[in-house]
């Protein structure tokens, strides 16, 4: 049995044009007008919430230099860690208390996870600035979930509330800083330890075997790596972007998303949120250790690599 056909006069022969309203509508596609309304309240909440204000508040000025309120969260966290290490460790001992035991397996669980990334030979020089990266972005990125942090306001001249504590993660200044502080690192270790023979030789030399592949192949991979270590010197600058946005990325956007769940439920969904950026900011500051220890790696972690072919 065929499909009536449609025609401008009578339009489909089988709708009724009369019983073309709401309540129809929603009883064909088994929708309550109640149900409609429930489902609109979420987007009209998000859509009208506040978010977080992706520009660092100028608190006060410290010879000439302004002190935003993410600089003061990143000192009042700073100090926190240092005293919770003292406190915890004191003077350490052979054979250790509770809290040099705990500080000791989570320095050793960290150290385990990276030192096949950096080798045997260069774990102990870049671990103390690897664990400090780590323990000084997860901190900061959970630190948009202690109280008073982001919620703590004061009124400008204009009358204008701001935040007087926010997450030093979420401004984009702070995990820019972290990424140049990475880079710095990576020059240090690089140069220091494997030599600028070895980066150029990793960036930009011939990693054929001549006698292998015979002197015009060999040649023309010459050009092929001088091409290919153009490429990997600008993957190498934009490193400095993709480190600080990516983490400027996910705790702003993970702050953005707790202020605007709490429009729609002040107290069960923001809780639900918390807990997922406790997962988060673990994840994003391992990640951004990680891919720390991975360019400090890919240079001086030659461990049965280049050290043996250059033996030969």
């Amino acid at each position: 049995m065929g499909v009536p056909p449609y025609s401008k006069e009578g339009g489909f022969p089988w709708v009724d044009p009369a019983a073309l309203n709401y309540s129809t509508i929603c009883s064909r596609f088994r929708m309550r007008p109640l149900f409609t309304t429930a489902t609109l309240i979420p987007t009209l909440a998000l859509a009208n919430s506040e978010g977080v204000n992706p520009n660092a508040t100028d608190l006060f000025n410290i010879g000439g230099i302004p002190v935003s309120n993410s600089i003061l969260t990143t000192w009042i966290l700073a100090v926190i860690i240092i005293i919770a290490i003292r406190v915890l460790i004191g003077t350490p001992k052979i054979v250790p208390n509770k809290g040099q035991a705990l500080v000791e397996n989570m320095a050793s669980g960290l150290r385990d996870a990276l030192e096949p990334i950096v080798g045997k030979s260069m774990i102990g020089k870049v671990f103390p600035t690897l664990c400090g990266f780590f323990i000084f972005i997860l901190l900061m990125n959970w630190s948009g979930l202690l109280p008073g942090v982001g919620t703590i306001t004061y009124s400008d001249a204009n009358g204008h509330l701001l935040e007087a504590i926010r997450p030093a993660t979420s401004d984009l200044n702070t995990t820019l800083a972290l990424s140049i502080i990475s880079f710095a690192a990576w020059t240090y270790f690089v140069l220091r330890y494997a030599g600028f023979k070895a980066l150029i030789f990793d960036l930009f030399g011939n990693k054929a075997d001549k006698k292998e592949i015979g002197l015009p192949m060999w040649i023309m991979l010459g050009f092929i790596f001088l091409g290919v270590g153009g490429i990997e010197v600008v993957s190498i600058a934009f490193r400095l972007i993709s480190l600080s946005f990516r983490l400027y990325g996910n705790v702003f956007g993970g702050e953005n998303l707790i202020h605007a769940l709490g429009g729609i439920a002040p107290y069960v969904v923001p809780a639900v949120a918390g807990l997922l950026e406790v997962l988060v900011g673990l994840i994003q500051a391992f990640v951004f250790t990680l891919l720390s220890a991975v360019y400090i790696g890919l240079i001086c972690n030659h461990e049965g690599g280049h050290d043996d072919e250059h033996a030969h």
